[in-house]
């Protein structure tokens, strides 16, 4: 079973309609014993960083996922803010801790002044390393579809597995042991974020990188 977690706001039926599309069993979550059971975990985010963490603060669920996803590593997949919520805090919401398990910060565009929009919405093409099991089969260059105002900024470095350019290079996804962030939408993506969540869905137990 696929937990796909609910903290009150989220794109969750996009998401729940794309699991089923391979099928695959998916549950939504906001109690501690139903992502306890689960096999992997998907936290899709959208709004703002304070207002997600306060949403799985009031559910109990940050200890148990930490348990879950850091402890037993049960494979995790954050989409948007779900990936931001990595980081150990956002300049969205200065003062709120985020789950820290990427040590780093959530930064904003600062494009403006080159004539780009913010927020950054629509489709662009990502660079990711060879070697990801979550790009298996996605050609490179492969483009994807955004939808956000910020971005995370990782100090460690080695977990960075895309790049996109909006403005300059920012980090469009993330995989760290079982963990893994994209800052686009894969449930939005047609055949290269179906592909993705596949090789997310398909993983091994262990769900490394």
């Amino acid at each position: 079973m696929i937990a796909v977690v609910d903290y009150g706001s989220g794109n969750l039926m996009s998401v729940l309609n794309a699991i089923d599309f391979l099928g695959k069993e998916a549950k939504l979550v906001d109690s501690l014993q139903v992502l306890r059971n689960a096999e992997k975990i998907i936290l899709p985010g959208v709004g703002l960083f304070s207002h997600c963490m306060e949403g799985l603060r009031k559910r109990g669920l940050v200890e148990t996922l930490a348990e879950e996803v850091i402890y037993n590593k049960k494979p995790f997949l954050g989409i948007c803010l779900g990936m931001q919520v990595l980081a150990e805090s956002s300049e969205e919401s200065p003062g709120v801790k985020g789950l820290g398990w990427i040590k780093g910060k959530v930064k904003r565009f600062l494009c403006e002044a080159q004539g780009l929009r913010v927020p950054h919405v629509g489709w662009n093409d990502i660079s990711f390393e060879k070697g990801f099991s979550l790009f298996g089969g996605v050609y490179s260059e492969a483009s994807f579809y955004f939808a956000h105002s910020y971005f995370l900024d990782p100090a460690e470095k080695e977990v960075i597995a895309a790049t996109c350019d909006y403005g300059g290079s920012f980090v469009a996804a993330v995989c760290k042991d079982n963990i893994f962030g994209t800052q686009f939408h894969p449930e939005k993506s047609q055949n290269n974020g179906i592909q993705l969540l596949e090789n997310f869905l398909i993983s091994n137990a262990s769900g490394k990188c």
